[in-house]
């Protein structure tokens, strides 16, 4: 440890106190010893054009403070977008492990004023990009995949610090320039930090994997619009007695759309994710549609359907082609840290609690009383709260019967429950609103009706063509155990995603 160096920056701390006009500022800390670090960051399209920093806690944490100022000021946003704790570190002559958690600290701060001054303000070339190796080309695997041929700009990458996002990140390095990019969504004392892959954490986990890899990494903070755009609809569908999909309006409306805009200021032709899902009809004047991954275990086609072909023709799923054990082996190949990392299971901000809990934290959703029935309105039992069941539901209802009884419907506003027979539940038609479809109507064939499930053999009722529809009936042949409202209804040709709606409240009998 040079002592000489973490002196200067400990008794004349570079940028402290100061905030650059049209800077952009965000706060760590949180550490055991209480340490903060607010960092502000000025961007002048491709460069950093200020830097200052307030700091709380410790000597350590000034000194680090200061030495992220002297390395980001000046400098080219790429190269800012590439310190990390070990470049603070070194500008402080070294760091004994007491101390390097504010490194780690600093970092942070900076990462994140960096990424919201870059969404804000910055503007890279179109034909520019570093960080990657190899000859430029594929981002993928094969056309199929949604890979083009001749690709001569760089590539984003979206990192959750996974193994799929990690080796889609490898693939898109090997064959061209390439950077990375990570979303902080969500932030909640009782989830768990280890498991989510948009906490915090997460996405320190996930800017240390892209540095090892020798890339420029940006955090962007969206939580305000991740709350107003995934969780609040969330939690209005549950209270309205339906069963949302958050992570469909998330790809689609939210996440996706953020880190494409990213994309596109930091002069990226393309953004690639870990998603496993393929592109198909890419020379359509409409756009392309998303195509069933080779893995149809893992195919996340249905979580990605609400995206529009528009967003689709500048993303790419370099994972396309491949199946999980082969992902693992390229990962490990690799050397990837994270090729043996458990796949995250839970919704994202319900990691480490309950669906019952977090309604009842973030959304005022408590125990309610309410009356289960069967389908002739004869009162079975009671429960302690609609929002805690789902249509389809089997077990957990707590009504004795000769015959399994399952959940057919569920009311906002009474609270009842309604249960019924398999049979009851069976359903041949079902209605959808608020609809898009990229091709006319008359190319369904199929009809997804929740993630994990095989697509039933359907078609659209009537006459429709491509745009938006207010609703559409879809007449079943293949009928279905239960149509989820507030569930997405992904509309297939085959492999191919054409169009989408959220299954309706059915017509009161």
């Amino acid at each position: 440890m040079d002592a000489l160096a973490f002196e200067h920056h400990l008794t004349s701390p570079q940028g402290r106190g100061h905030r650059p006009e049209g800077s952009h500022a965000a706060t760590a800390g949180g550490y055991a010893c209480c340490d903060e670090i607010t960092f502000s960051v000025a961007v002048d399209r491709d460069r950093v054009s200020g830097a200052g920093f307030e700091a709380h806690g410790c000597g350590a944490t000034t000194a680090a403070a200061s030495a992220a100022v002297t390395l980001v000021r000046g400098a080219g946003v790429l190269d800012a977008a590439r310190i990390g704790p070990w470049e603070i570190a070194t500008e402080l002559g070294g760091l004994s492990p007491a101390k390097l958690h504010a490194a780690e600290l600093a970092a942070d701060a900076l990462a994140r004023a960096l990424g919201a001054a870059v969404r804000a303000d910055g503007s890279l070339p179109a034909t520019g990009g570093t960080g990657g190796t190899g000859d430029t080309g594929d981002t993928g695997t094969g056309t199929a995949s949604g890979a083009s041929t001749g690709t001569t700009g760089p590539t984003l990458v979206a990192m959750s610090g996974g193994v799929d996002s990690a080796v889609a990140a490898h693939l898109c390095a090997q064959r061209g320039p390439a950077m990375a990019v990570t979303l902080e969504l969500w932030s909640d004392s009782e989830n768990d930090a280890e498991t989510s892959c948009c906490s915090a954490t997460a996405v320190a986990q996930a800017r240390s994997l892209a540095h090892s890899m020798g890339m420029a990494h940006f955090t962007i903070d969206l939580r305000d619009e991740f709350r107003a755009g995934v969780v609040d609809p969330f939690i209005a569908g549950y209270a309205a007695g339906e069963t949302p999909n958050p992570c469909v309006g998330c790809n689609g409306h939210v996440r996706l759309d953020a880190m494409l805009a990213l994309a596109e200021r930091l002069g990226c032709e393309t953004l690639a994710t870990g998603h496993y899902a393929r592109t198909a009809e890419r020379d359509d004047q409409r756009g392309p549609l998303l195509r069933a991954a080779v893995d149809a275990a893992k195919d996340q086609t249905y979580m990605l359907a609400a995206l529009s072909p528009r967003s689709l023709a500048r993303m790419r799923f370099p994972l396309g082609e491949l199946r999980k054990p082969e992902v693992r082996q390229i990962a490990a190949d690799a050397g990837l840290p994270v090729a043996a990392k458990v796949d995250s299971q839970d919704l994202c901000f319900l990691a480490g609690t309950t669906r019952a809990r977090f309604l009842e934290r973030h959304g005022g959703i408590t125990a309610r009383t309410g009356e289960i029935v069967n389908t002739t309105g004869g009162v079975l039992g009671g429960h302690e709260g609609q929002h805690r069941f789902t249509v389809g539901q089997r077990r957990g209802i707590g009504i004795q019967s000769a015959e399994p009884l399952y959940v057919l419907r569920k009311d906002g506003d009474s609270g009842r429950v309604t249960v019924g027979t398999s049979a009851e539940l069976r359903a041949d038609r079902v209605q959808i609103r608020a609809a898009r479809l990229h091709r006319a109507g008359a190319r369904v064939d199929s009809v997804k009706l929740r993630y994990r499930q095989r697509p039933l053999r359907a078609r659209l009722v009537g006459h429709a063509e491509a745009g938006r529809h207010r609703s559409l009936a879809i007449e079943l042949q293949d009928p279905a155990d239960g149509a989820a409202p507030g569930q997405l209804a992904c509309l297939m040709d085959g492999e191919l995603v054409v169009g989408w709606g959220t299954i309706d409240q059915p017509a009161a009998s």
